[in-house]
């Protein structure tokens, strides 16, 4: 298929840029929005990034979970929060 290669290549660095929770440190990850519409899901992201809202790209989560025949493909853009100092 046409352009896979470039898109398996993209999808592997952008996997290897992600930050796992244990590079993070302490703290949780938190549902901002959650949609069905994958649309929405790519604006409110964009919105989120440009307004500056994340300055960190390594503490913002895009999650697409696969639907079946009776469940749609939810689209959900999560925050890491990291713990308070002290806990």
């Amino acid at each position: 298929m046409p352009g896979q290669r470039r898109r398996r290549r993209r999808r592997s660095l952008e996997h290897q840029r992600g930050a796992s929770a244990d590079e993070l440190g302490p703290g949780r990850w938190t549902v901002v929005y959650e949609t069905t519409d994958g649309a929405q899901w790519r604006t409110r992201a964009r919105r989120l990034i440009a307004e500056h809202e994340v300055r960190d790209p390594s503490m913002f989560r895009l999650d697409q979970l696969c639907g079946r025949t009776v469940l749609p493909t939810t689209y959900r853009l999560s925050v890491f929060v990291p713990d308070a100092p002290g806990r």
